[in-house]
């Protein structure tokens, strides 16, 4: 069996039986000619169409989903909660310095005068304030991709159900 569409209405699979050939084609052919007398393809061909112009309609063979290595997932969940762990004292060790740069930010915004020396120490705190932010949404995203790594490592270890006390 070949299945032909046209470019125009993609919708419209015309099925014959073989392989394509120009005698398909023609067969398909007749098939859109008694669609289009019925009204049931809604294209307008009156600029003329040729047995040529089918798209020959090819079925993608279904991809399984690649089985992962029990192993492997938990040496991902452990990199993934090793970088959640980098990313956090990151976060945390600039996170005190930057809000303090924040804080001078409002002073553009303020109608008071500031000197020289204070916007040369903000322009300077904004690299601080850049590594902060950025760092910060690479810690959220990160967190919320480690808690399908946290659930991977409770299912390995048994103890999905548990949570550790913390002291």
């Amino acid at each position: 069996m070949v299945q032909y569409t046209l470019t125009q209405t993609p919708d419209v699979v015309l099925t014959v039986p073989g392989k394509d050939s120009p005698k398909a084609r023609d067969k398909a052919m007749e098939q859109l000619i008694e669609l289009m007398d019925a009204g049931k393809v809604p294209t307008d061909l009156s600029e003329g169409f040729s047995p040529q112009q089918f798209v020959e309609v090819t079925e993608q063979p279904a991809q399984a989903e690649p089985e992962i290595d029990p192993e492997d997932a938990i040496s991902q969940a452990v990199q993934t909660l090793s970088n959640l762990a980098t990313l956090k004292i990151k976060v945390q060790s600039s996170r005190a310095e930057a809000l303090q740069v924040r804080d001078q930010v409002d002073m553009l915004f303020s109608d008071d005068a500031v000197n020289e020396d204070e916007i040369t120490k903000l322009k300077e705190g904004f690299k601080v304030l850049k590594t902060f932010a950025q760092a910060n949404l690479r810690y959220r995203e990160a967190r919320a991709n480690a808690e399908q790594a946290r659930a991977i490592l409770d299912q390995a270890i048994g103890s999905a159900g548990a949570k550790p006390t913390r002291s």
